[in-house]
């Protein structure tokens, strides 16, 4: 180099470290500013080139039209390409003239021209690329401006010396090229306008992050707006940005599924390679047991080849960042080792106090752009897994659907697919934690020399024990939820069935079972409380450790080894770097495990058997026929007997067919055999033309009730009218509060089963497809609707006259209308014909007509001979009346209904009142325009039945932290917060007296009495270990105390909760409670307070330490901790709202998911399966969007905060340096190895601060559904009714009336009745006439609002609720199950015995049913009890009264499910059972009642006709219009 620079006057030495380094005014030679310092800008953009450039070319964005910026900066490169060429030509010049020119000045000029050039060509091609702002360049900019800096200085000061310009042309140019530099700096800052072409921004708010420039990206500076924004009020959904476009679920699941689908067909292609060998080694097989084993397709694969990219961008994010992290230990060895060395000159301090500040934010911005990179690389892996897992779904059989209930499914997208998003971050450590090691361990060698090894060999056996704990702490977790999963499914039933439970006083049954489950919970969680605080205490004590037995060792083995500050504070801060990674290695393997099942249950799913699409065949068929079945067998699943066998059947194009046959026979099987969901063993199915079906149990959309029966297709208004006004719907609009935009709850709460069943025709009937698969729509509505239904939609004058019809149904009445009926029996058909024909056959199904429809000729007759004109007007009063159906599944929700309702009851008065004093039907009164317009907008108001569960806003109220801590123990919170601060004070003492030893004397080459001080300082580091193992126990005992009272709380406030407040909120916002919350109490609040607390007591620990040794900091501390505190509260608000929308916006994809496998065989019937892919990936991209800004604040507020941070290492070595003239070089390495480990707990404490404020809501939220209002006491000691009463049944209702809620109109109007004991008495009237409401009276589900009523001469509102309700027995309307045994659902106290068990099963005709279980009555019954058909559950509920056998009998509409011969059944054993019992009960089929000894029909909540039977039909009443109408008058 020296060669370059010449030799003689002009030339100069490369190198002079008397001019550079010992000196008190440092200057380099000005060879060295000549080549080196100017070479390197120019060899780091060489170096970047082919990397950029290959980067360029895979991203390009469309050009940028050239703008004054481009031309400017385009200028300014050419500008500076002439100055280097100028200095170049004065050199040759110089030559020229016999000037001894030394080479280096044609070197420089050439190499600096040449780059200027590249840089200037780099520009335009930039802007061809689109790239706005460019990295390359600033950093290229930014180095020229460094190196240029040192000339500026030096030739300034060369000048003041010498007192001339020795040369003045390089003078001159130097100075233009440097403020040409520093122009093109700030000019590269600034951003071009977007690229030409490039797709114009549709999106009203795109993320600002695709715009912002370098500078802008790398500190996230993008995101400030928005932190802003939260912080002035609180984030809403519509300030969230729009996802780039590679973030999209759409881009994202697309490449996830290539590469899924690849990898199955390599899994394909690898077994057909196999088959053929496994032929030849059948036998081989034999000896090598296990050889052949099949290969699964690998997910985990398929993930890696999506993500690769971006993995490989985190790890060469993560490789700098780990070399970087050990660069300040040594610049802090050198500034210990400048502070005992009074001579140096004082700028060297200064120069390592800039370079550690420089060092610690280059690893900040590289950091967070490493876990910017890797976090949003986790949120794409969740949502290609969500994705993945939907698609899935959507095609599985049914049987995989049987294996895993819908809540397993829908757990693998919540619980499985979150656990790869955790697992990601984690990733990395594979081989940066070992890497890390390495390092650590290498300098630390070179530091101690090997008794480093003595602390590495305590750090590698501590692993196993970390191990060890961690993994009996995964059992303890799989134990725990295993618990948890089974009191939650024990509470879904429990608010399930609600109402059953209170109907039956079953409540303290459950209430036990839930509360032995919780015990056990909380057994388990208090030992893995103690375990966690044993790992805490080796994890606080392990570094500690470690130091000391290094140090120890180091003192010990040699008495000349002394432990001077460099060393001791050098090893200090590098164990504190191995500290991170040996922590984190554990809980990696941890997660791995974890995530390694998860990837087990994914890859399990979707490698599921997926329905056959071409079992049906679609194209062809024979001519004239719609569907035809050739020798089918069907199975539901492969190892089941058959459930269809040997079909054979033709439906001609246009046919109504009815398909009949008792409980259980596969009506409905068949239906799904014509749809593809079966599994077909044998045969042939055809049929063509698109499907519309309407299954039996009705499936509603959580949507709006158009969206319901559009189901996806354009609105078409008149077809749309259509199909409304043939399913009888338009009178339920009038009354829904929102018309057909009404929202309608999930699994469609908010409809009565009637409109249930009607919306889902209406969706048949809209879709006007060519064939109809019907499966019992009309048993769900009442009979007169159901008549209205079958004239008006199915029937031969009905919409659908001309298309197919399938149709399934219990109702003989229709039979003669259809065109041919179809018996089946034991999943055969047993007959086949005209209904004209089977009955002269004389087979099974004639007798069965016969015992059943002794009138049917007589009635048509009759029906014929009334008058059109009155049938139509009579009809019309039934609909509106069947629609204002009152049940008390939809306790009105808002008054508006109400109001809406009662218009209509007046609008009925009139019509019908003018109606039949002219003999001529009027046209419904139409509403007024005002009223009109009233009514929408109230209606308006209160579409929605629930309320909006409310996203809690702004800070947590103090409250709620106090309430937590009375609950954890106020002397137990005091507690641990002191045992903290002795921790804290223990582990300063520990460092400070570490700090003195290392400053003490050495005398002859040794420290004296090296044994005292290894003894202290041993002393304090144990007590701080069990100091903080102490806090740890105390916290677990309070935090399991507070888990304990606060779920008590909420369990026994719930059970106890009127019936309106569950009709009112949905059961999974009750869910949540109990499982979300309940979880954040028990698990993870209490090591979210340790957590904080630990940061809040490092960081304090760590201010007053540098404050005792440099005291100058002080006045540094108030403008920083004004700065943190401003980020933190601009942070916190921001991020706590994000946090809330992300949750808020996170169910709906889960419950939009369970609603589709719920609903997916109707989602493939009507072919709309690729409409809900796309909804599912609407639902996912909603709440990505709020995870997005969540992961980018997570990073915003990292970078300022270390920020922070990073200052105050700077400050502490600045005042270090300026003050070492009274300090020790032992203060000096304590003060800044404390500042050094500031920036994580700082970091920490925001963290946890946020975390905590976000999971302290669980308590609010946990307190607020403990306190709400309760029903009146179970047991009233004082009044409990007589034993054995009541003894004769008599009921008496005396001016009695009700309303739902406090604020709605009267249910019951001013009722005053006598029933005798033994009465029969039947209770009939239009729907909405309350006559539920009269049976739920009798049990105070209701509370009357004025009146009495008697049994047996005691005031039911006098006794304890359960007194009254287990005396009295009901059948109710729908028939719930628990999962439980046969024997805990008829008697969950055991109160009765085996025999009489059995008895009331003979009776209620399920004995041969149950003695055919091998099980018997420990049958299981699964959720819901699923597992027996509608039938046979309303019989177990019949084999329950039966049991109780009380003096007072409630029948509610019990036979609406049932085929008539089991209905038949149910009565006799009534009448024969109950003979010397009062039975009320509310009928749907009159002929049931024709024979009690009194009928009471109720109108509009008031009594209208109470007389026996006869009597009534003679008076010819309403009761008389209702019997003639069902043939029986």
């Amino acid at each position: 180099m020296d060669a370059l620079c010449g030799s003689g006057e002009h030339g100069s030495k490369f190198w002079d470290s008397n001019l550079s380094v010992h000196t008190d005014n440092p200057d380099f030679t000005p060879c060295f500013q000549n080549s080196l310092l100017a070479w390197v800008p120019c060899i780091y953009l060489w170096a970047a080139l082919p990397c950029y450039l290959f980067y360029l070319r895979r991203h390009h964005q469309g050009y940028i039209v050239l703008s004054h910026l481009s031309r400017l900066k385009t200028a300014l490169g050419v500008l500076l390409w002439c100055v280097s060429w100028t200095d170049l030509f004065y050199s040759f010049h110089g030559l020229v003239h016999g000037w001894a020119t030394a080479p280096i000045f044609f070197v420089t000029p050439l190499v600096v021209g040449v780059t200027m050039l590249l840089a200037t060509l780099l520009i335009q091609y930039e802007r061809l690329q689109g790239v706005r702002s460019s990295g390359v360049l600033i950093a290229f900019w930014f180095l020229c401006v460094v190196c240029g800096i040192v000339p500026f200085r030096s030739k300034i000061l060369s000048a003041l010396a010498q007192g001339k310009i020795s040369d003045p042309f390089r003078f001159t140019t130097f100075y233009i090229y440097f403020a040409l530099v520093l122009s093109a700096l700030i000019l590269s800052c600034f951003k071009e306008k977007p690229p030409f072409f490039s797709p114009k921004n549709i999106d009203p708010n795109p993320c600002p992050e695709a715009g912002a420039g370098f500078l802008s990206r790398l500190s996230f500076w993008w995101f400030t707006k928005l932190a802003i924004l939260g912080y002035r009020r609180p984030l809403e959904e519509q300030d969230l940005w729009s996802l780039n476009k590679e973030d999209c679920s759409q881009m994202v699941m697309q490449r996830l599924l290539e590469e899924w689908k690849k990898q199955q067909e390599q899994a394909a292609r690898y077994q057909a390679a196999e088959r053929p060998e496994k032929r030849l080694s059948s036998e081989g097989e034999v000896l090598l047991g296990s050889r052949a084993r099949t290969r699964e397709p690998s997910f985990l694969r398929a993930l890696m080849a999506t993500f690769n990219s971006s993995f490989l961008l985190s790890m060469c994010f993560k490789l700098i960042q780990d070399l970087l992290s050990f660069i300040n230990p040594q610049l802090l060895s050198i500034l210990i080792r400048f502070i005992s060395n009074p001579t140096a000159p004082s700028w060297w301090g200064f120069l390592v106090a800039v370079l550690m500040f420089v060092c610690s934010v280059i690893q900040t911005l590289i950091l967070h752009q490493y876990f910017h990179c890797i976090f949003v690389m986790g949120l794409r892996f969740r949502t290609g897994i969500i994705g993945v897992i939907y698609r899935k779904a959507l095609v599985i059989t049914n049987s995989v659907k049987r294996e895993s209930t819908v809540g397993e499914i829908v757990n693998l997208m919540s619980v499985d697919a979150q656990r790869f998003m955790d697992v990601v971050p984690f990733i990395n450590l594979l081989w940066s934690a070992p890497l890390q090691i390495i390092l650590a361990v290498y300098f630390l060698w070179q530091n101690l020399g090997p008794s480093v090894l003595a602390g590495v060999a305590l750090m590698v056996l501590l692993i196993p024990l970390n191990g060890a704990v961690a993994v009996k702490m995964r059992a303890f977790q799989v134990e725990q939820m295993k618990f948890k999963d089974s009191r939650i499914k024990l509470m879904s039933e429990i608010l399930g069935g609600i109402k059953v439970l209170k109907l039956y006083a079953w409540e303290p049954s459950f209430l036990k079972q839930v509360e032995g489950i919780r015990q056990d919970e909380l057994r388990l969680m208090r030992r893995a409380a103690y375990l966690h605080a044993t790992s805490t205490f080796i994890w606080i004590c392990t570094p500690f450790l470690v130091t000391l037995t290094t140090l120890g060792v180091y003192v010990s083995v040699d008495k000349n080894n002394v432990l001077d500050a460099e060393k001791a504070f050098v090893s200090v801060s590098l164990f504190n770097i191995l500290k991170i990674p040996l922590n984190m290695l554990p809980q990696l393997i941890s997660n791995l495990a974890q995530t390694s099942v998860s990837l087990k249950r994914i890859q399990h799913f979707l490698s599921q058997d997926e329905l056959d699409p071409q079992c049906v065949e679609r194209k062809i068929i024979t001519p004239g026929y719609a569907v035809t079945i050739h020798n089918g067998t069907f199975t539901w699943a492969q190892d089941l007997p058959p459930t269809l066998h040997s079909l054979d059947i033709q439906v001609p194009k246009g046919a109504l067919v009815a398909v009949v046959g008792p409980v259980g026979c596969g009506k409905s099987s068949l239906l799904s055999a014509l749809l593809g969901e079966m599994e077909k063993l044998e045969g042939k199915v055809y049929m063509k033309g698109s499907v519309a079906y309407v299954p039996q149990q009705a499936w509603i959309q959580n949507c709006s009730l158009q969206e319901n029966v559009l189901f996806g297709q354009a609105l078409n208004p008149k077809r749309y009218q259509q199909a409304l006004e043939a399913c009888a719907l338009l009178a339920d609009l009038e009354v829904l509060p929102g018309g057909d935009q009404t929202e309608i709850g999930e699994k469609g709460i908010n409809l009565s089963g009637g409109q249930r069943q009607r919306v889902s025709l209406a969706r048949a009937v809209y879709s006007d497809a060519d064939i109809f698969l019907l499966d019992d729509p009309l048993s769900a509505v009442d009979s007169h609707v159901a008549k209205h239904i079958f004239d008006h939609v199915i029937g031969p004058e009905g919409v659908l006259a001309g298309k197919t019809r399938v149709l399934v149904t219990h109702g003989i009445s229709f039979l003669p209308q259809t065109d041919f009926v179809m018996v089946l029996a034991d999943g055969h058909v047993s007959e086949v014909g005209t209904y004209a024909a089977l009955l002269q056959r004389n087979g099974a199904f004639a007798n069965f007509l016969r015992n059943y429809a002794p009138d049917e000729g007589k009635e048509h007759q009759e029906a014929d001979s009334r008058t059109a004109l009155e049938d139509k007007e009579d009809e019309e009063v039934l609909l509106v009346e069947d629609t204002l159906s009152n049940h008390t599944d939809l306790a009105d929700d808002e008054p508006v209904t109400y109001e809406v309702q009662k218009q209509f009851m007046r609008q009925l008065s009139t019509m019908s009142s003018e109606g039949e004093g002219q003999g001529r039907p009027v046209p419904r009164r139409r509403l007024g325009v005002a009223e009109k317009v009233v009514q929408t907008t109230e209606a308006k108001a209160s579409h929605a039945l629930t309320q909006e569960e409310k996203a809690e806003m702004g800070t947590v109220k103090l409250s709620v932290y106090w309430d937590y801590a009375k609950a954890v123990g106020l002397f137990t919170t005091l507690v641990i917060c002191l045992l903290y601060a002795g921790q804290s004070a223990a582990a300063i003492g520990a460092n400070v007296w570490l700090s003195a030893w290392t400053d003490e004397a050495v005398v002859n080459g040794q420290q004296n009495n090296t044994s005292q001080r290894l003894g202290v300082y041993a002393a304090l580091g144990i007590l701080q270990g069990l100091l903080v193992m102490l806090s740890a126990i105390t916290m677990a005992v309070g935090g399991v105390q507070a888990a304990r009272l606060l779920h008590q709380a909420l369990l026994h406030n719930k059970m106890r909760s009127p019936q309106s407040f569950f009709d009112t909120t949905p059961s999974g916002r009750i869910l949540n409670r109990f499982s979300k919350d309940i979880y954040v109490i028990d698990e993870v609040l209490a090591s979210t307070i340790l957590m904080l607390l630990n940061a809040f007591f490092n960081s304090i620990s760590t201010l007053v330490v540098i404050v005792a040794s440099t005291p100058l900091f002080a006045v540094v501390i108030v403008p920083l901790a004004v700065l943190y505190f401003f980020v933190q509260r601009f942070y916190v608000a921001t991020s706590r709202q994000l946090k809330r929308l992300e949750s808020v916006s996170r169910s709906p994809i889960y419950s939009h998911f369970s609603e589709t496998v719920t609903g997916s065989s109707v989602i493939r019937a009507y072919g709309r399966s690729q409409d809900f892919k796309a909804i599912n990936d609407a639902k996912v991209d909603t709440n990505q969007r709020s995870c997005y800004p969540y992961i980018a604040s997570n990073r915003w507020l990292g970078i300022r905060v270390e920020f922070v941070g990073n200052c105050v290492v700077l400050f502490a070595a600045l005042f270090a340096v300026t003050g070492r003239s009274s300090l020790s070089p032992g203060l000096v390495g304590l003060s800044v190895s404390y500042a050094l480990q500031v920036t994580l707990a700082l970091n920490w404490m925001i963290r946890t601060i946020s975390d905590l404020e976000s999971n302290i809501v669980a308590v609010e939220r946990v307190k607020e559904y403990s306190k709400t209002e309760t029903e009146a006491p179970w047991v009233v000691e004082g009044s409990r009714p007589p034993a054995g009463w009541p003894s004769h049944g008599k009921v008496e209702f005396r001016n009695y009336s009700v309303r739902y809620r406090p604020g709605l109109e009267l249910v019951l109007k001013d009722l005053s009745l006598q029933v005798h004991g033994g009465e029969k008495v039947g209770i009939v009237g239009r729907t909405g006439a309350g006559k539920s409401s009269m049976t739920l009276c009798l049990f105070r589900i209701l509370e009357a609002a004025e009146g009495e009523i008697l049994i047996d001469g005691l005031n039911v509102a006098d006794i304890g609720l359960h007194d009254l309700r287990s005396q009295l027995t009901i059948i109710p309307q729908d028939p719930i199950l628990f999962s439980g045994t046969l024997r805990m659902n008829l008697d969950p106290f055991g109160n009765y015995s085996e025999e009489d068990m059995w008895r009331a099963l003979e009776l209620s005709h399920l004995h041969t049913f149950v003695s055919s279980q091998p099980a018997g009555l420990d049958f299981q019954c699964s959720e819901g009890g699923e597992n027996l058909s509608v039938g046979q559950r309303q019989l177990v509920c019949l084999a329950r009264a039966l049991l109780r056998k009380s003096r007072v009998l409630v029948l509610d509409e019990a036979t609406a499910a049932v085929d008539l011969e089991t209905d038949d059944l149910i009565q006799a054993t009534i009448r024969t059972q109950f003979e010397t019992c009062t039975v009320l009960t509310i009928a749907h089929r009159l002929n049931t009642i024709m024979d009690y000894t009194r009928v009471l029909v109720l109108d509009k909540g008031t009594i209208a006709e109470f007389d026996s039977p006869t009597n009534l039909i003679a008076a010819r009443g309403i009761f008389y219009g209702m019997a003639r109408d069902a043939g029986l008058a």
